[in-house]
């Protein structure tokens, strides 16, 4: 027997039917020499076509334009700052003489004496429009310019206290929670108090009591930070303490810092506002949205509603603008820091 168990051109082997005839395979697989060949596009990846999203910037603009009522907030800001800085250009009004203003009737109502007054008038005699964009200019002046000062001392301070810790990051975070431990209000209050009360001063006692939370969120960003390879790196090349904080701490937290500072601003206008209502506002002849409720809440009584309404609305919608420009901020930098 030959060929009848190698199974190999005879009998099926491993017990296969020697009734059944061999059935003839093809194995000739064809395999494209290329992906073009296929018809795929090279390098496309297997959920689709690769689409190009642009550098980080256009991605947090996108992510930003996205939020429609952040946009929205964006422009109503710029219109604020432009009515309270030159509205006054187009609408001239006397805010600063108070005998110059006894010469208007007093709690006039809107579109009085001929609509030279569109908001009416105070119990003074001032113009409430203008007043508004009088007042404007120091609350919003106050609330940028204290959000900057406490966002440049808090990321600071909590920077240094972070990256170099020890008994230095102790006895800094303990000097935060001593701060922190005393009613706002009552600091603010008795501050104003001691020294003669003005502009520049409610810009920094604002500021001396904001600057802890920036300090603290910058400290727990810069704990994580510092042990990143390119900070070891930094430090293996002898790069000192200050170059490593500036060029490469603070830059990528930079997300948290713009945040906080975006929602300062809405918290230094509403502090300022309150203030100004318990009377430690800017003083007279100067006013702020803050003083003038507080001049206009005894009025409400009497109907007259055009002195506390439209002060009261621009307070609210503007600290309302700035947390929502906040919210947004803080959705688009996330980009950033997933790439980080």
């Amino acid at each position: 027997m030959t060929g009848a168990d190698d199974g190999v051109g005879g009998t099926p082997a491993f017990g296969a039917s020697a009734t059944e005839s061999p059935v003839a395979v093809s194995l000739d697989l064809v395999v494209p020499a290329t992906a073009a060949e296929a018809g795929e596009s090279p390098g496309a990846p297997e959920g689709g076509e690769a689409q190009t999203s642009g550098g980080i910037g256009r991605q947090i603009l996108r992510v930003f334009v996205e939020h429609k009522l952040a946009v929205a907030s964006l422009a109503f800001i710029v219109l604020v700052i432009l009515f309270c800085w030159v509205g006054p250009v187009v609408y001239h009004t006397n805010q600063t003489n108070q005998q110059a203003a006894l010469f208007n009737p007093e709690n006039a109502p809107p579109g009085a004496t001929g609509g030279k007054f569109p908001l009416g008038t105070t119990q003074t005699g001032f113009d409430v429009l203008g007043r508004l964009m009088f007042g404007g200019q120091a609350s919003m002046t106050v609330g940028l310019l204290s959000a900057l000062v406490a966002t440049v001392v808090g990321v600071a301070y909590g920077a240094v206290a972070g990256f170099f810790g020890r008994w230095l990051d102790a006895l800094m975070m303990r000097i935060v929670d001593i701060v922190l431990s005393i009613p706002v209000l009552f600091l603010l209050i008795a501050l104003v108090t001691i020294f003669h009360s003005s502009e520049m001063l409610l810009i920094f006692v604002i500021a001396g009591v904001s600057w802890l939370v920036p300090a603290r969120l910058v400290r727990g960003e810069t704990l994580t930070l510092r042990t990143r390879e390119y900070v070891q790196a930094v430090r293996a090349m002898g790069g000192g303490g200050g170059r490593i904080i500036g060029r490469h701490i603070i830059p990528n937290a930079v997300g948290t810092i713009v945040v906080f500072a975006t929602f300062q601003v809405a918290t230094s206008i509403l502090i300022l506002a309150a203030l100004g209502f318990l009377g430690f506002g800017i003083p007279a002849p100067g006013t702020d949205w803050g003083t003038m409720l507080s001049n206009a809440v005894g009025t409400i009584s009497n109907g007259w509603w055009w002195e506390i309404y439209p002060v009261g609305a621009l307070i609210v919608l503007v600290v309302v603008a700035f947390n929502f420009i906040g919210d947004a901020l803080r959705d688009a930098l996330e980009v950033r820091t997933q790439r980080r």
